[in-house]
């Protein structure tokens, strides 16, 4: 690891994807995205990587595929009304069983909405990244330092189960700076991989990167195979955090900037004798059930407290199945919850203060 330097969350996403071995980026601006972009421009002439900000965000995504392709270590990021714009190409991508990295900083909407933070995207990401049947790789880091280290995680894990990978970030996260130390550097060679086309100089079989197949039975069998592959992430790369989790019987489930909030809000149910603990998924997809499901045991709520209308509540409410209640809490359009406003709603499904 590095020394540790002070930056800005969006501009620390950029450097670790050069760290992680990106040598390749395509874009458009949009806010609160731009920093990320605009450091990009200035880094990539100077190690003989790519920066290209594309006509529009489509192009971008379709450039990523390209890259992908040749076995490239490949980044684009956008914010919320970019994302929506690019998950045509992502369902490519996805359809051709190619690694790569999304970044969304997220904002308020729907439609152009607003510039600040937001966390409305989550069905998005874990729902509707384009058509079709598949998912990708959702990472939800609530500092930026995690912003950091799960650049380096998405990269190896999109390329060990060929898949797209993205990192949920927001408003929040990609403007707040905090100091970081980064990984050492990673080489990562297109030639070490056997699916890319790299050129085969008649030495392997000729490879195909393909998203099309007219005959059903050939699609149905590819997708099969494709799901498998995602039942062994689903099994194997569930990531949380607890916080006063072994007593608890009020369970907050909160994920990213949203986080960092509700952990506050613990601390403060707690003050007044409420048996309160904190669920952080790190991974939204795959979303970490087997954990809620085993602290549903002992649980005599659950608490989804967001940034938007109530998204990920679903996913907690699906876990739970009836078992005990699940509540929301969330603030939208930009707005930031408090951890007073939180621990107020804590208090009240408690009944009161003990």
């Amino acid at each position: 690891m590095t020394d540790r330097v002070l930056m800005k969350g969006n501009e620390a996403l950029a450097e670790a994807a050069i760290r992680a071995g990106c040598r390749h980026f395509f874009g458009y601006p949009i806010t609160p995205q731009t920093e990320l972009a605009a450091y990009m421009s200035k880094k990539m002439p100077k190690i003989g990587g790519t920066y290209l900000q594309a006509e529009s965000e489509v192009a971008a995504i379709n450039m990523v595929l390209g890259a992908a392709s040749a076995g490239a270590r490949v980044l684009t990021s956008s914010s919320s009304p970019g994302i929506s714009l690019k998950t045509e190409g992502i369902s490519y991508i996805a359809g051709s069983d190619l690694p790569c990295l999304i970044i969304n900083v997220s904002r308020g909407g729907p439609g152009l909405g607003g510039i600040q933070p937001s966390q409305s995207d989550y069905w998005q990401a874990t729902r509707a990244l384009g058509h079709g049947d598949f998912f990708v790789l959702v990472f939800a880091p609530s500092t930026v330092q995690e912003l950091v280290n799960m650049v380096f995680t998405a990269y190896d894990l999109a390329e060990k189960y060929r898949m797209p990978a993205m990192i949920l970030s927001d408003g929040l996260l990609g403007q707040m700076m905090e100091p970081v130390s980064f990984p050492e550097a990673s080489e990562v060679k297109p030639s070490e991989k056997p699916w890319a086309l790299t050129g085969h100089q008649n030495k392997r079989p000729h490879n195909i990167v393909n998203s099309l197949y007219l005959k059903p039975e050939e699609l149905e069998a590819k997708v099969l195979e494709r799901f498998e592959r995602y039942r062994q992430a689903e099994a194997a790369e569930q990531r949380y955090d607890e916080y006063c989790c072994d007593d608890a019987e009020y369970f907050i489930t909160a994920f990213g900037a949203s986080s960092r909030i509700a952990k506050s809000a613990v601390d403060l149910a707690r003050a007044e004798g409420i048996k309160a603990g904190l669920i952080r998924p790190i991974t939204l997809w795959p979303f970490p059930k087997d954990i809620i499901d085993r602290r549903t045991a002992q649980a005599k709520g659950f608490l989804s407290v967001e940034m938007s209308m109530g998204q990920m509540v679903d996913d907690v409410r699906l876990v739970v199945n009836g078992r005990v209640p699940v509540e929301f809490y969330g603030r939208t359009g930009g707005m930031v919850p408090t951890p007073q406003d939180v621990a107020a709603k804590l208090k009240e499904m408690a009944g009161g203060a003990k």
